[in-house]
């Protein structure tokens, strides 16, 4: 990042292509929809290159981007009055493929089914449990880095995760 600021622009990309997919991931099973994701993810993604002139090292570049994104998805509630993420079929499609070559119709059946349910355990919990667990498991934020970018304390989060973990493993079977 600081090598973009600096005007490198293909340091851009790197970044780009590094964070690309677990960033839209953690958007993505926080929207009602596709469309919706791919809105914010844009957004996120304009809102970086437009500070990029600002940007100083705080903490860890991916903190930073987390913070972009978290931030563009609680404003994006609060203007549409919403805390929940409603529940649809299509908020439900899975973020990455669910079939590849080497598996059987069965073993992709099977795959899609355990994904489906993983998915609509997440879209259960809590917002902030939610937001804790996508950003912890999808992003590879820590603990203390969660914290700093949800402007709460550790043990707040600490606290989300373990709620949020207890009540995925009541919902989820052992295969899932």
């Amino acid at each position: 990042m600081e090598a973009y600021r600096d005007g490198d622009a293909s340091a851009f990309e790197s970044l780009y292509a590094r964070h690309r997919a677990p960033l839209y991931r953690y958007i993505r099973r926080q929207c009602v929809n596709s469309a919706q994701a791919d809105e914010l993810f844009q957004d996120v993604w304009m809102r970086l290159i437009a500070a990029r002139e600002r940007y100083t090292v705080t903490a860890k570049f991916t903190t930073y981007l987390y913070r972009i994104a978290h931030n563009r998805l609680v404003d994006h509630y609060r203007a549409s009055d919403r805390r929940e993420v409603p529940l649809n079929d299509e908020s439900l499609e899975d973020t990455a493929p669910l079939y590849h070559s080497e598996d059987s119709p069965d073993d992709a059946l099977a795959r899609s089914r355990r994904a489906t349910r993983v998915r609509t355990a997440l879209h259960s919990l809590p917002p902030e449990q939610r937001d804790a667990f996508l950003l912890h498991e999808e992003a590879g934020l820590s603990l203390e880095e969660i914290a700093q970018m949800s402007g709460v304390g550790r043990e707040t989060v600490k606290s989300r995760l373990r709620y949020a973990l207890g009540k995925l493993r009541r919902r989820l079977t052992p295969e899932d």
